[in-house]
Order: C-alpha cells, then structure tokens, then sequence
C-alpha cells in the first residue's frame, strides 16, 4: 500500500461515461460531505479481494456521514470490462454504492479521471473533503483501522465554507 496524505488541493471532477446504482454524481452535488472514492477494474484481484469489500464495509459502517463511490476504470483488458460485465459483477458481488464508469478519450487507454488523480493502478482509494479537497490518496491495499480513522477525522472536521458567516478560522481549520 502506498500512502499520500495531501493538503488541500481542489479534487478534481469525474468524468464517467455511465452510472450504476445511482443517477449521474458530481463533486459539486457531493459538496458538503465526506467522500471515498474507490477506482476498481473488475479483473483486478487486489480490488475484488480488498478494495471493493472495504468500500463496501466503509458505506455500511459510516452510512450517510460518507459518500461512497465507486470509479471503474479500466486501463487494459478492454474488451473484457464492458458495462453489460461490470452490470454482473455489481450484482453478483453486491456491491451497492453508485459506480461510475471512467470515461475514455479516444485512442487513449488511461480513463480520463484515473488520468487527473495521478493514480498509478487499481485499486485506488481518495478520501475527499466536505469542501472538495483531496486529503487522501491510497494504492493497494489500505489497512481497515487505518482508513477509518482517516475518515472518522474527515467527518469530524467543520467544512470551512459552512462557518458561520462571523467566524474566525485559523489555518487548521478550526472556526469560532
């Protein structure tokens, strides 16, 4: 598992080309919670065995303080992960949280928002803030207690551009 904690950097937004379990989802409609997003391709042993029934546990356990969602983005086997396949695979593995599926530019494979994340392979996990920023960023693996207390802290937090309008924020965040 490779780790990056981040400042506060906007994330950027997805671009998918279909969505499964949910209507069409954006950063924007999100803003205001917590969100995880898991990038999965469905051949992908680390993401069948670890990162997909992580997500899973995550949306269980935290419910609707955190947005789980999940980015299926394909970079190789193509022909092999179409949307009829992943509609299978969500339902035979029960994975009920929204899936978008990354959208390509043509004669690339690297799926566009897989592309603006800078991730590196699947399965991949980015925690976003309330306010839209990335604070964490995970290949591989990602042990449970230490995603959960990432994300606890996220929930946590108060979302800055929800202060109230006379409040005073110092740099960590923390308003009166």
């Amino acid at each position: 598992m490779t780790a990056a904690v981040l400042g506060e950097a906007a994330a950027p937004e997805w671009t998918t080309s279909r969505w499964f379990n949910s209507d069409p989802l954006t950063l924007a409609g999100l803003r205001g919670r917590v969100v995880a997003l898991e990038a999965f391709q469905m051949l992908c042993p680390g993401c069948v065995s670890h990162g997909l029934p992580q997500a899973s546990r995550l949306a269980r356990f935290f419910g609707d303080d955190l947005a789980v969602v999940g980015l299926h983005s394909v970079f190789e086997h193509h022909e092999a992960m179409t949307p009829t396949s992943l509609e299978a695979f969500l339902s035979e593995y029960k994975i009920r949280f929204p899936v978008g599926v990354d959208a390509h530019r043509e004669g690339d494979p690297t799926p566009i928002t897989f592309g603006r994340y800078g991730m590196r392979g699947t399965p991949s996990l980015v925690l976003i803030d309330r306010d839209g920023n990335l604070r964490g960023h995970y290949f591989g693996a990602v042990e449970d207690l230490e995603l959960a207390t990432a994300v606890t802290r996220l929930i946590d937090e108060t979302p800055v551009d929800t202060a109230a309008p006379d409040a005073v924020c110092t740099v960590d965040g923390t308003c009166t």
